[in-house]
C-alpha cells in the first residue's frame, strides 16, 4: 500500500514459448527466469499482494516455490499466441476475489528490474496524480534515422531532403516491457496501456533488458556473469 492505495502485483507467464522453449522456467544465473521477477516484487515496499496468471503446471510450481501466490489457473483459451494482455489481466482481476486500487503488471522477460524500480513507478504515478504509468527506455537512435525497404531501396519512415543530425533530434523513448502501473478503474475503461494518459517512467542500464530471443538470453547471461 502507498498513500492508502492498495496495489496488486500480477505476473503473467504462459507455457508454450516458441522462441526460447520453457523460457519462463529456464535457469538464468542458477535461478528460473520467472523467479527474478517474483523476487523483485516481493522486496517491494508497496505491493500488497503478488499473484501469478499461468496455464502451465511447471511455471505454477516454480512460482509457488519462489513465494508467489497462484489463486487460479489461466484457462487454455487465454494462453494462445494471439491472446491479448488485456484479456489475461481482466480474467485475473475477476478471479482473485478481492478489489484493489492499482495494478502492477510484471512480465518475467525483464529479469533485471529491481524493487527500487517497482517502488519508484508506484511513487511517481501516485504522487503526480497519474492514472497510468509505464516504464520506458531512451532510444540510442532516433526513429528519424530508420528505414524500410521499398524493393531493394531504402525508404525513410520520415522523408526529408536534408540529412538530419543526431544532435538536432529530440529524445525518443520506447516501452521497455518491465513495468505497467495503472489505476484499475482507469485500466478497465481504457482497455490499453497505449493511451494518451500514460505517463513515462524512465529506466536505465540492464533494467531495460527484455528477453525476446536467444541473442537477448545470451546477453542476459553475460550480465549475470558480471554480477557474480
Amino acid at each position: 500500500m502507498y498513500k492508502n492505495r492498495t496495489i496488486l502485483g500480477l505476473v503473467t507467464a504462459r507455457g508454450g514459448s516458441k522462441g526460447i522453449p520453457k523460457k519462463n522456467v529456464k535457469l538464468l544465473g542458477g535461478r528460473p527466469l520467472i523467479s527474478w521477477t517474483i523476487d523483485a516484487a516481493l522486496k517491494s515496499k508497496y505491493v500488497d499482494r503478488l499473484v501469478l496468471s499461468s496455464d502451465d503446471s511447471e511455471i505454477i510450481a516454480v512460482a509457488e516455490r519462489s513465494g508467489c501466490e497462484v489463486p487460479f489457473i489461466r484457462p487454455a483459451e487465454l494462453a494462445q499466441d494471439d491472446t491479448g494482455h488485456m484479456e489475461v489481466i481482466f480474467h485475473a482481476l475477476k478471479s482473485i476475489g478481492e478489489t484493489y486500487d492499482y495494478l502492477l503488471l510484471l512480465q518475467p522477460t525483464s529479469p533485471f528490474r529491481k524493487a527500487e524500480d517497482i517502488d519508484g513507478i508506484i511513487e511517481s504515478c501516485i504522487d503526480q496524480g497519474g492514472k497510468m504509468m509505464v516504464s520506458v527506455a531512451r532510444l540510442k537512435k532516433h526513429p528519424a534515422f530508420m528505414y524500410e525497404l521499398d524493393g531493394p531501396y531504402l525508404k525513410s519512415f520520415f522523408p526529408t531532403k536534408d540529412q538530419l543530425r543526431r544532435q538536432d533530434m529530440p529524445e525518443a523513448f520506447e516501452y521497455n516491457g518491465a513495468l505497467y502501473f495503472s489505476s484499475i478503474d482507469f485500466l478497465k475503461k481504457a482497455g490499453s496501456y497505449n493511451v494518451p494518459e500514460a505517463m513515462a517512467y524512465e529506466m536505465f542500464g540492464p533494467s531495460n533488458l527484455d528477453i525476446d530471443d536467444n541473442t537477448d538470453w545470451l546477453y542476459a547471461e553475460c550480465l549475470v556473469n558480471q554480477m557474480i
